[in-house]
């Protein structure tokens, strides 16, 4: 009879749990088919529930807490809600867009007060040459919880994090203010990293931001744009030696696709915007009418911006 009573209490204790696990998991899968920016927000949200509702998500959190006692990839501390990215909510809150004035070319931060006056503020760099490509955006500023979540992705491959830089991606392109019909274009690796890392980060990014834009008349174009040669890091080069160690280093398979085309080019960041430029140049002399430049992240540096009257150079008139 105890063992009778025992088996029961049990049974009846797997069956809670297993009631807790299928809501759990019901409210994960529901979530995902939320819109980016709703998915930031805890799996489960309290604004809409029943008292007995709001009663079985904090049995079900509890739950999760003590089975899966693991921490934020990024901050350590305990993660209290049920999702896929292991992110807790404090360190996503801290992924803000960029913000102050930015140069209306390459998207870099500017200091000091002249450019206030200007409709379309340049930065020096811009104001002597202006790049090849038309505009650069990105979401946010490359450093702090947002630079630690892009390395969780690339380097760590928690490739659940490609929804939310998609979403940061799909911000960034709202700032261009452009709609289709256009092509979308990841940045290449060379093919011995590619298969190194398992994916191309600018791919996976670019593919997440167009699941929320069926029908919006973007292509993606994974094959269009190639690397030739392998090139070494370009960390800790200057603006000089990176387009130097970028100098043929990217190649157009089917020219003929580009011809008279508005094209999106895509990154995980943007440093200098020495990469960019380069594909930007290659896309443009295969016959390409126009690019912008979309990036999750923007390593800023806060150039200042120059007095009106500079000449402009314009470097897409000079591509041969």
């Amino acid at each position: 009879m105890t063992a009778m009573s025992a088996m029961t209490r049990d049974d009846g204790d797997l069956l809670m749990f297993r009631s807790l696990h299928l809501q759990a998991r019901s409210a994960y899968t529901d979530s995902k088919q939320l819109p980016v920016g709703v998915q930031r927000r805890a799996v489960f949200s309290s604004g809409h529930l029943s008292r007995a509702q709001k009663t079985l998500q904090s049995a079900a959190e509890s739950l999760f807490s003590v089975l899966f006692p693991s921490g934020c990839r990024i901050c350590q501390s305990p993660l209290t809600t049920i999702s896929n990215l292991p992110v807790c909510i404090p360190c996503r809150e801290r992924m803000i867009p960029l913000q102050g004035n930015l140069c209306a070319a390459c998207g870099e931060k500017m200091v000091g007060g002249r450019f206030e006056i200007e409709a379309s503020p340049l930065c020096a760099i811009c104001r002597r040459a202006l790049p090849y490509f038309n505009q650069a955006a990105a979401y946010g500023a490359y450093d702090g919880a947002l630079r630690d979540l892009i390395h969780l992705f690339k380097y760590q491959r928690v490739l659940s994090a490609a929804t939310v830089l998609g979403g940061m991606l799909g911000h960034a392109f709202a700032k261009l203010g452009i709609v289709g019909p256009l092509l979308m274009v990841p940045v290449p690796l060379w093919p011995g990293k590619r298969r190194a890392r398992g994916f191309n980060q600018a791919e996976d990014i670019a593919r997440s931001f167009l699941r929320a834009y069926a029908g919006s008349g973007i292509q993606l174009c994974t094959g269009l744009l190639i690397r030739t040669r392998e090139t070494v890091s370009q960390t800790g080069l200057t603006r000089h030696q990176r387009r130097a160690n970028l100098k043929g280093a990217f190649s157009t398979t089917r020219p003929e696709a580009l011809h008279g085309q508005t094209v999106v080019l895509v990154d995980d960041v943007m440093t200098t915007g020495a990469t960019a430029g380069e594909c930007a140049r290659v896309l443009l002399r295969a016959g390409a009418k126009q690019i912008f430049v979309a990036t999750v992240a923007r390593a800023t540096r806060e150039a200042e911006s120059v007095t009106l009257g500079t000449p402009l150079a314009s470097a897409a008139a000079t591509v041969s």
